[in-house]
Parts: structure tokens; C-alpha cells; sequence
């Protein structure tokens, strides 16, 4: 082969790879409560799962979460926080639900009956179709709460039921965080688990000098072995997302 052929060649070579489009760039929302909320800098350590899980994919993916502190899924939408994503969804992204922590407590103006909260989901859900986008139902992640003898006590019996039930009447794919976070504390035992969640003794951080005993918020630690069952059950499902998750580097 002369040298012209061979610049020829590669000329070809190089043209046809400039045709080779990179992957489409999606995004992915997650909506839901301060278990998976962003936090300000005031609040840390405590660390929403969303956090963590958002360093795990590659730059073809841009996580927006949307999750606020003390929300339900009625509040979200009264205030307004649902519509803007509906309105910014393209066909083949994201929404990952997650709610239930502040819906199931009565004493919170956040409170949704059972019959509402299940009519919310499902209104998530349609209009995230409406847009050709991807609904993922998530169960409200667990608590700390074990009893006198380290048995782990279920947090959201009945609202984690309604989440598993509109998924299944829906068809839309399930990620069961309860259950699975469930699992991960009692693996964790009574006193291991605190590890896990926002516990601070006295003067410990500058955010919390007073201390803090907190079994319902994670620290970054706890927050990244959420996201990690989350990552864990994506691949697990086979969701065309999990391509996206960063390989490791060898």
C-alpha cells in the first residue's frame, strides 16, 4: 500500500468516526423528601441519598433533584414543584418518586390520607408518561427505630404497600428501598447502624453544637450505601440506565 493509500485510509477512518454521535445526554429527576434531598452547606452532615447517587453515572447523564425537605407528595405539588418538571421532560428521561416519610405523619400539615397519596402517585406517574419520560417508584427509605431486643421495626408499612400496589397496577418499574434499607440496618445491628444516620455528640460539628440524635437522616456515609442499593437494584432491573453508571477503571 503507497503512502497515499494509507493517508487515505485513515482519512476515511477518521471521517466515519466523526459520524459516530456520542450518547444523548438525559436527564434524570428525582423528586421526593429530605431522605433524598440536596442539602444546604448549614444542615451537614446530613446528606440526602440523591447526593451521592448522582456521582455514580457518566457525563451523558445529568441528575436534577428536585426533592425537598418535609415534603409529601401533596405538598410538592401545591407548591408548585411538580409542574416546572413536567413541563422540562423529554422523551426517554427519568423521574425518580420517592415520598411517604412526611405523607403517613398526621400531626405534620404535610399529611396525605392513603386515598390521596395513592391518587398522587399515580398522577406522577401519568404525567411523566404524558411526556414519554421513565417513572420509577421508589418506597420511602427506613428508619432507625429497633427494639429492646435489636429487631429493626418496619417505618412505612402501609405507605410503602401503596407505592408496591399503584406500581404494580401501572406497570412501573419498583425499586423496594424500604425493604432493602430495611435489610441493610438489620445487617448493621442496633448500635453499628448509628454510623449510618446524623448522630453527633456535643460540640462534635460546628452545625450541631449541641449534638444531634437523629434516626431518620443520613450522614454521607449512610447516604452513600443508599444510593448504592438504589445503583445496585438499576442494574439488577436491566433499566438502559444502568449503561450509564461509570465503569470502573482498570
Amino acid at each position: 500500500m503507497t503512502n497515499y493509500s494509507k493517508l487515505a485510509v485513515v482519512a476515511c477512518a477518521l471521517l466515519c468516526l466523526s459520524f459516530i454521535a456520542p450518547p444523548q445526554k438525559l436527564k434524570v429527576y428525582l423528586i421526593g423528601d429530605s431522605t433524598m434531598s440536596v442539602k444546604q452547606v448549614k444542615y451537614y452532615p446530613e446528606t440526602g441519598w440523591g447526593m451521592p447517587f448522582a456521582t455514580f453515572f457518566d457525563q451523558s447523564v445529568v441528575i436534577d433533584n428536585r426533592a425537598q425537605n418535609g415534603r409529601s407528595t401533596k405538598s410538592f405539588m401545591a407548591e408548585n414543584r411538580w409542574t416546572p418538571v413536567v413541563d422540562s421532560l423529554k422523551a426517554g428521561d427519568y423521574v425518580f418518586i420517592q415520598f411517604g416519610h412526611n405523607d403517613e405523619v398526621k400531626t405534620k400539615a404535610t399529611y396525605t390520607t392513603e386515598a390521596e397519596f395513592r391518587t398522587n402517585l399515580t398522577k406522577y406517574v401519568s404525567d411523566t408518561r404524558s411526556k414519554k419520560a421513565i417513572p420509577i417508584l421508589i418506597t420511602p427509605v427506613a428508619r432507625r427505630t429497633f427494639d429492646s431486643s435489636g429487631k429493626l421495626l418496619p417505618s412505612h408499612e402501609a405507605y410503602s404497600a401503596i407505592v408496591q400496589s399503584v406500581a404494580a397496577e401501572n406497570k412501573v418499574v419498583l425499586i423496594d428501598l424500604d425493604k432493602l434499607s430495611q435489610e441493610l440496618l438489620q445487617k448493621w445491628g442496633a448500635e453499628k447502624s448509628i454510623l449510618l444516620y446524623n448522630h453527633l455528640a456535643p460540640g462534635e460539628h460546628p452545625n450541631y453544637p449541641a449534638g444531634k440524635q437523629d434516626n431518620t437522616h443520613f450522614n454521607e456515609l449512610g447516604a452513600r450505601l443508599m444510593a448504592q442499593l438504589v445503583l445496585a437494584e438499576i442494574k439488577k432491573l436491566n433499566l438502559p440506565l444502568a449503561d450509564r453508571i461509570v465503569k470502573p477503571q482498570r
